[in-house]
């Protein structure tokens, strides 16, 4: 299971391009909706979309590569960090400075734009209470692995293949 970092990539510059109206979007839904977009791409296909570790956090979801593809966004000035006051937290948000050039398979973008239709107008603190319950990681252990096998225990409030799965069909 190797992580693959290139599609790492273009699935955080393509997230921050649809995000760019969201002002409670920062950090938290960022590393959560990476989360659910690859679980939800292994519900459907059986297969891994990039290959990352999801550790199961206090503050939520921990993508194990999340800090060291953002330092190298960041360094290389395809994107900047913006710490902005959102009522009562500090966000920290992410702008980009290019126009991405993602390169989904036509089934990859329909998993990617399904999720991101689902979760993309919540905040950090709803979407990171929603995403408490989904089995994968409710059977985690804080600071360890979530594994991706438990996406097949999924209830119709999670999963995509019992809700939606009329718009999956190619």
């Amino acid at each position: 299971m190797k992580f693959n970092r290139e599609k790492y990539i273009d699935l955080i510059l393509y997230i921050l391009s649809q995000s760019y109206n969201n002002a409670a979007f920062g950090k938290t839904m960022l590393c959560t909706l990476l989360y659910f977009i690859d679980f939800n791409y292994y519900e459907r296909y059986g297969k891994l979309l990039t290959h990352e570790t999801y550790i199961k956090s206090k503050k939520g979801i921990k993508p194990k590569h999340f800090h060291e593809i953002i330092q190298e966004l960041i360094s290389t000035n395809k994107l900047f960090l913006k710490k902005e006051k959102y009522y009562h937290r500090t966000l920290h948000k992410y702008y980009l400075t290019i126009i991405p050039n993602s390169k989904f398979s036509r089934k990859e973008q329909k998993i990617i734009n399904l999720s991101l239709n689902r979760l993309i107008e919540n905040n950090a603190n709803t979407i990171t209470q929603y995403a408490i319950g989904d089995p994968p990681i409710i059977v985690a252990n804080l600071d360890e692995k979530i594994d991706y096998k438990y996406v097949f225990s999924r209830n119709n409030n999670y999963s995509i293949l019992k809700k939606q799965i009329d718009l999956l069909s190619i």
